[in-house]
């Protein structure tokens, strides 16, 4: 915790201080706080095959199961990243699949795929769009 965090945390205690003080006694101790590292996804092996854009913008979907949407995000846990992907449904905005791994690699990307596909009946004709990024070739 840095000084703005422990000096909040003393104030809830009944040790009123200020974050500035917090800072300087954090100094006088020879404490510092720890931030997580910059996160940064690995490269691809592959070279990557540009396909075209055939949603292109067009996010108004007349009905259920026509265009899923798909994106990946990292989660800080504790003490190292996880990473989530998610399959959304354009019609409904809603989250129809998802997967939580430690690694960002295919086999997330077909977990979340493959729960949205059951979830919803096996649907026909489904068009997938994404960002295109390595972990989806």
């Amino acid at each position: 915790a840095g000084a703005r965090t422990l000096a909040e945390m003393l104030t809830q205690n009944g040790v009123p201080m200020s974050r500035y003080r917090a800072g300087r006694l954090m100094k006088y101790l020879n404490l510092s706080s720890c931030q997580p590292g910059k996160h940064q996804y690995k490269n691809a092996r592959q070279e990557h095959t540009c396909l075209p854009n055939l949603l292109e913008r067009q996010f108004a979907v007349p009905e259920p199961d026509r265009v899923w949407c798909g994106d990946i995000t990292y989660i800080w846990a504790g003490n190292r990243w996880c990473y989530l992907a998610v399959v959304m449904d354009l019609f409904a905005r809603r989250v129809i699949g998802w997967s939580l791994s430690a690694n960002a690699d295919t086999a997330l990307i077909s977990s979340a795929l493959r729960m949205a596909y059951e979830v919803r009946g096996q649907p026909r004709d489904v068009m997938f769009h994404s960002d295109q990024g390595s972990q989806y070739t």
